[in-house]
């Protein structure tokens, strides 16, 4: 009997004592190691700061990847998250402002003229934003494009073209910005 007591008793110790999953913070702001998409668990690639003209810090965006995908197949029909959090409140209606000229740069007229119909319904979905909240755009195969805000989803758009066009607003051939998406891209050092 005393055997099995300490025997619970150092199991207990040991578990308690195992490393956490490894979270990244960046400017304060935790990102989990891994989110469920469908029912499986997308290990986080990277996350980094967005600075607007240089000097303001706008948000900490972090990639949630499979880590079987390579960078190149970002874009791809593979699940993928990407979560914002907010440095500076942004009125819901002034999101598509910098997306749109970065959909412009990087889609055809007609692949543009295609989706623009579920970027006007994605861009409807859109709150205003302050401090400390949280955006997530996840993609599932299959089902759509989520987006969520603070873990509330608000729409869900369909279609692999959609996902790989506005993913591309900060993952694509002219993003946002280059260095961001490097650094989301970049596998971090485990």
């Amino acid at each position: 009997m005393k055997t099995a007591v300490l025997t619970v008793f150092f199991a207990v110790l040991l578990a308690g004592s195992a490393p956490a999953a490894r979270a990244l913070t960046v400017e304060n702001v935790v990102f989990a190691e891994r989110v469920d998409i469908g029912g499986a668990a997308v290990p986080l690639r990277n996350a980094a700061l967005l600075r607007y003209l240089r000097f303001v810090k706008a948000y900490v965006a972090a990639l949630y990847l499979p880590e079987s995908v390579a960078a190149e197949a970002v874009l791809t029909d593979v699940p993928k998250r990407l979560e914002i959090s907010y440095l500076v409140a942004i009125r819901g209606g002034d999101f598509d402002k910098g997306a749109a000229p970065v959909l412009r740069r990087n889609l055809a007229p007609a692949e543009l003229a295609r989706v623009q119909g579920r970027i006007d319904r994605l861009n409807a979905a859109y709150r205003d934003v302050r401090p400390g909240d949280r955006y997530a755009l996840t993609y599932h195969p299959g089902r759509g494009t989520e987006l969520a805000l603070n873990g509330v989803p608000l729409v869900t758009i369909e279609g692999a073209d959609f996902a790989a066009a506005y993913f591309g607003v900060w993952l694509g051939r002219e993003p946002i910005d280059a260095d961001l998406k490097r650094a989301l891209l970049s596998r971090r050092p485990r």
